[in-house]
């Protein structure tokens, strides 16, 4: 009896769990990604472009697109990565983007060190 309550609370553990654990694995290997709730429904990343500068330095092209009928306040961020996917301590600082309706705008980074070979852009719902 003693087992059976302790797989049971283990089975119940690991289930609450999973879901948010997805979500993260998920955002960690995106490269791109809205975040909160209505942000994935709002914005959208048409395309990405990547450029090794000829020092070493990675460059990044970002297209956002609002997708609603209204003008969007949005937040945009690049997480610089290594070839293994862990940050390498680049991370720009998050900026104003303000998109009118069913507007595109390329936000462009930059990586301070040769390092990143990798990244995530992130964009959120200005706050």
């Amino acid at each position: 009896m003693k087992h059976l309550l302790t797989l049971t609370i283990a089975l119940a553990l690991l289930g609450c769990g999973t879901p948010s654990v997805t979500k993260s694995v998920q955002a960690n290997n995106s490269k791109f990604v809205a975040l909160g709730s209505l942000g994935s429904q709002l914005v959208q990343c048409t395309a990405l472009q990547e450029t090794v500068l000829p020092d070493g330095r990675l460059q990044v092209r970002a297209n956002i697109l609002n997708r609603a009928n209204k003008r969007l306040d949005l937040q945009v961020n690049c997480i610089f990565k290594d070839e293994q996917g862990f940050a390498t301590g680049d991370e720009t600082p998050f900026r104003t983007l303000i998109l009118d309706e069913t507007a595109q705008e390329t936000v462009l980074f930059t990586s301070l060190n040769p390092q990143a070979k990798n990244y995530t852009v992130r964009v959120r719902l200005s706050r």
